[in-house]
């Protein structure tokens, strides 16, 4: 193998395992993201009506 071919599949293999990372970090940014709205999803499941109560309360002394 000649050194320009050693470098040409070095150079592929740089590219190559770039996109590869960054294609892992977007699916990990994605889990993260929907692990936070199921969190808020949970949340508001649970204050909602707790917030609802404070809503007519107040709306009710206005």
């Amino acid at each position: 193998m000649s050194a320009m071919q050693t470098l040409l599949g070095m150079l592929i293999g740089v590219v190559y395992g770039a996109r590869r990372e960054e294609g892992q970090t977007m699916a990990e940014y994605a889990l993260i993201l929907a692990g936070i709205a199921v969190v808020a999803m949970v949340g508001v499941a649970l204050l909602g009506p707790a917030i609802k109560t404070l809503f007519t309360t107040l709306a009710g002394q206005i």
